[in-house]
């Protein structure tokens, strides 16, 4: 049996309504690739360029709070897909539990992420700020300004991220959002969700594990 929807006027039937909603996300989320491509492209280049220096640069990033944040954050794609499911299915506390536990893994994620910032402020990594630069090379301050741009960047993306499914979470609770007929627009907030989580699966590789 299939989920009814809510067909606005421009569209013929749901099917068309369904591809067209995925289209215009799979659109933007393609100017999200280019923004974070420049990112990927520029610590390639770094790399090639400065390979020693990167290596000796990486050393001092905390690999066991990137490795704590990527599990976070992969849990979050689970609690994520598990949400668009039960919004399918019409089950809406279920909806608003796992919309729950997908912020709260997202808070958590910014929460060691503003720990290790913290962390790297008191060592001296953050260029410009702070205490001296503990590293005698200067193309390892390039590394840490590509570091800071990249993982804020992504931190800023998961913030709005966050504000979004907390305004979905909201629109469910009160029966503004009925579902299942708007279920693809749980499934549209699951699509940025697991692309913010694949781009720090790029993210963590590149500039931790080096």
């Amino acid at each position: 049996m299939s989920e009814p929807v809510i067909l606005a006027e421009q569209f013929e039937e749901p099917r068309q309504q369904h591809e067209a909603d995925q289209l215009g996300m799979w659109v933007f989320l393609g100017t999200e690739v280019m923004l974070f491509g420049g990112v990927f492209a520029s610590i390639v280049i770094y790399r090639v360029l400065y390979g020693d220096v990167l290596k000796t640069a990486s050393h001092h990033l905390d690999k066991w709070l990137g490795g704590a944040n990527t599990a976070v954050l992969l849990t979050s794609s689970l609690t994520m897909v598990l949400a668009v499911v039960a919004a399918r299915e019409g089950r809406v506390r279920a909806t608003c539990w796992w919309f729950a536990a997908t912020a709260a893994l997202g808070l958590g994620f910014l929460g060691i992420k503003g720990y290790e910032y913290f962390k790297e402020y008191h060592e001296g990594l953050m260029p410009g700020v702070g205490p001296a630069f503990p590293i005698d090379q200067p193309p390892a301050q390039l590394f840490f300004n590509l570091y800071f741009a990249g993982t804020g960047l992504h931190a800023f993306h998961l913030s709005c991220g966050i504000l979004v499914v907390a305004i979905f979470l909201w629109r469910v609770a009160l029966r503004q959002l009925p579902l299942p007929e708007r279920a693809v627009r749980v499934e549209i907030l699951g699509m940025y969700w697991h692309l913010v989580d694949i781009v720090w699966l790029f993210l963590y590789p590149m500039l931790y594990l080096i």
